[in-house]
């Protein structure tokens, strides 16, 4: 079977975020190979695939190295690309059903688009040890399926350093994918191509630091358009040394998601379901 590793919401290659994209299955392999596959590949996501009678429908999984997904962004991304650019799907829009429902993307000039659910964040108590573990004042908390932290500044921002393990048990409660799962953010300075600068941190859920994160735009472009007024948003996710650009459009319970695509590794697995 082959595989392609592709950077996702990325301007160019080695930026955004990579994803490894199974060619399509049949049938659905057993979850612990695509578990065991997920942690062979050691990216923040791997996605597979599995074909219907639609060709331009599919059923769609993402495994991070230690869990299921229920949502991914950039593996989504990378799915579509690796369909259009490397398997040669030719249709105006595809559609994946997934644990989130069914999510659907098509082109948008050089870039892709994603329509997804929407998850605004609802205030909350900001959870003793946060700014502890991320090393930076907390100016307000927010939660949906992952943590919200708004900090004073991208800089404070871009220059985070956090304690990981100490920021492994925080949110348990609030957030609803459970703790771990921090998304760090702060309007742009003035003059800045962007209007939010955000990272991620996800490490209950086996990622660190995830270089681009579609799913945590699905909570902040609901936020920030209603406070700065702006349906569509410019976005940057300051993972160092790679950094990703979402652009994001409100649409009340979705949220589009723009970015583009770029494949780097084509590969062939040689170890297959039932080894």
């Amino acid at each position: 079977m082959r595989q392609w590793t592709i950077d996702a919401f990325a301007s160019g290659p080695f930026k955004g975020n990579p994803a490894c994209v199974v060619e399509p299955f049949e049938a659905w392999p057993e979850a612990a190979w695509m578990q065991a596959l997920a942690a062979e590949n050691n990216q923040a996501e791997t996605a597979f695939l599995l074909r219907t009678d639609d060709p331009s429908r599919f059923g769609l999984r993402w495994f991070t190295p230690a869990i299921e997904a229920p949502l991914c962004g950039h593996a989504t991304l990378a799915s579509a690309h690796a369909l259009f650019e490397e398997m040669g799907v030719d249709a105006p829009l595809l559609a994946f059903d997934t644990l989130s429902g069914r999510l659907t993307v098509r082109r948008d000039g050089e870039r892709l688009e994603m329509d997804f659910p929407a998850d605004p964040p609802r205030p909350a108590a900001t959870p003793n040890g946060l700014a502890r573990a991320l090393g930076a004042t907390v100016v307000e908390t927010l939660a949906g399926a992952y943590l919200v932290a708004v900090l004073e500044s991208e800089a404070a921002v871009r220059g985070l350093k956090p304690d990981l393990a100490a920021l492994n048990g925080v949110g348990g409660g609030l957030a609803s994918g459970g703790p771990g799962q921090v998304i760090a953010v702060a309007v742009a300075d003035a003059g800045s191509p962007y209007d939010l600068v955000s990272r991620f941190f996800a490490p209950a859920a086996g990622i660190p630091e995830d270089p681009t994160t579609g799913s945590a735009h699905c909570l902040l472009a609901p936020l920030f358009a209603e406070r700065l007024g702006k349906a569509v948003l410019s976005c940057h996710q300051a993972y160092p040394g790679r950094g990703g650009d979402v652009e994001c459009e409100n649409r009340g319970a979705r949220v589009l998601l723009r970015g583009r695509g770029f494949t780097m590794v084509e590969s062939r697995l040689r170890v297959g379901p039932g080894f």
